[in-house]
C-alpha cells in the first residue's frame, strides 16, 4: 500500500529568511550602510538633478538672477535703512574732515557699510586718538570719536603743530596766538622727549610770566628761553635738578633780574654766567676806573 502524501496546501513553509533578505537585514545592521541610505543616497539624487537643471546656461542666469532680487528685497527693507549719520566727540572741524572721507549717500542698506573699513579711515586721522563704529536702531550711522587734546605747541622748521599727551603731531595752526594758552617747545626732536620737556616747564612755572617756550638742542639737552633773550641752558642728564638750582639761586640774589644773557648749566659742577654786551661794558668801565683811581 503506498504511503499517503499532505495535501500541497497542508505543506509547512520554511520560516528561515531567503538568502538576499538575510543580507540587506544584515546590511541594515550596519551603522555605515544605513547612514548612506538615508544621507548618501537623497544627496546623490539632488545633487544630479542639479546638475542636470543647472546645466542650462539660461537656468543658471534666472535663478542668479532670482537669488539677486530676492537679496536685494530683503537688504533693501525699512529696518535696514541707514538714513544719516551722526558724529559724536569730535570738534566743528574734526567733524568736517571725518565726513570728507566717509562720502556716503544716505539713505543705504546696513548691508552695503564695511564697518570695520569706515572706522580705519576714521582713525586714521591725526586728530583722532580712537574711533567706533556702528549702526544704530532708527537707521544712524554712529561714529564715536575720542579726539586727541593738545597739550603744547610745537615750533619747527616747517611752522606750528599741536602736540597731544603722546608727543603725536596731529594739526598745524598758522599763529602762535591760536593757542596762546599753551606752552611752547621747539626743535628736532621735541616731540620724542615731549614728557621731559613737560616736566621742565612744570619746574619753571614761578617763571611763568618771563617763560617763552623750551627748546630742543641737537635732539640731545633743552634750552629754557625767557623774555629779554634770556637763556637757561640744561645739562643732558637731570635737567630738572639743574632749573632747580638756577631757580634757587634767583629766589636768593634775584639772578634773572640782572642784566644776564645766559645762565648755562651744561656743566653741573661750575655753572656759568654770561653778561649782556651793554653789562660787559659797564663792568670794564668800571674796573678800568678803579684802576686809575689806584694809580692817582
Amino acid at each position: 500500500m503506498s504511503e499517503m502524501r499532505a495535501p500541497r496546501h497542508m505543506t509547512k513553509s520554511d520560516p528561515a529568511p531567503s538568502r538576499w533578505n538575510y543580507r540587506y537585514q544584515r546590511l541594515m545592521l550596519t551603522p555605515l550602510f544605513r547612514r548612506v541610505l538615508r544621507v548618501g543616497v537623497p544627496f546623490t539624487l539632488a545633487l544630479g538633478v542639479g546638475l542636470i537643471y543647472f546645466a542650462n546656461e539660461a537656468r543658471r542666469d534666472g535663478f542668479n538672477l532670482a537669488v539677486s532680487e530676492m537679496r536685494a528685497e530683503f537688504e533693501n527693507r525699512p529696518e535696514f535703512m541707514v538714513k544719516l549719520m551722526a558724529i559724536d566727540g569730535a570738534t566743528v572741524e574734526l567733524a568736517e574732515d571725518i565726513r570728507e572721507i566717509v562720502p556716503l549717500d544716505f539713505p543705504l542698506s546696513s548691508f552695503e557699510l564695511e564697518l570695520e573699513t569706515i572706522r580705519q579711515d576714521v582713525a586714521g586721522l591725526q586728530a583722532v586718538k580712537s574711533a567706533r563704529v556702528k549702526v544704530k536702531s532708527g537707521g544712524i550711522l554712529q561714529i564715536d570719536i575720542e579726539e586727541r587734546q593738545p597739550v603744547a605747541v610745537w615750533r619747527t622748521t616747517q611752522g606750528l603743530e599741536l602736540l597731544d599727551a603722546e608727543g603725536v603731531a596731529f594739526r598745524a595752526l598758522d599763529s602762535r596766538f591760536e593757542r596762546a594758552d599753551l606752552p611752547l617747545i621747539a626743535g628736532d626732536g621735541a616731540s620724542e622727549a615731549l614728557a621731559e620737556a613737560m616736566q621742565i616747564l612744570a619746574v619753571a612755572a614761578p617763571l611763568q610770566d618771563r617763560l617763552r617756550g623750551v627748546a630742543r638742542i641737537g635732539d640731545r639737552r633743552w634750552d629754557v628761553v625767557l623774555d629779554r633773550d634770556q637763556r637757561i641752558m640744561l645739562p643732558e642728564e637731570r635737567p630738572v635738578q639743574a632749573l632747580q638750582r638756577v631757580l634757587a639761586l634767583n629766589t636768593a640774589r634775584d639772578l634773572l633780574g640782572r642784566d644776564v644773557t645766559v645762565v648755562d648749566m651744561r656743566v653741573a659742577h661750575r655753572p656759568t654766567i654770561r653778561m649782556s654786551e651793554a653789562a660787559t661794558r659797564e663792568r670794564w668801565k668800571a674796573r678800568a676806573t678803579e684802576v686809575k683811581v689806584e694809580e692817582q
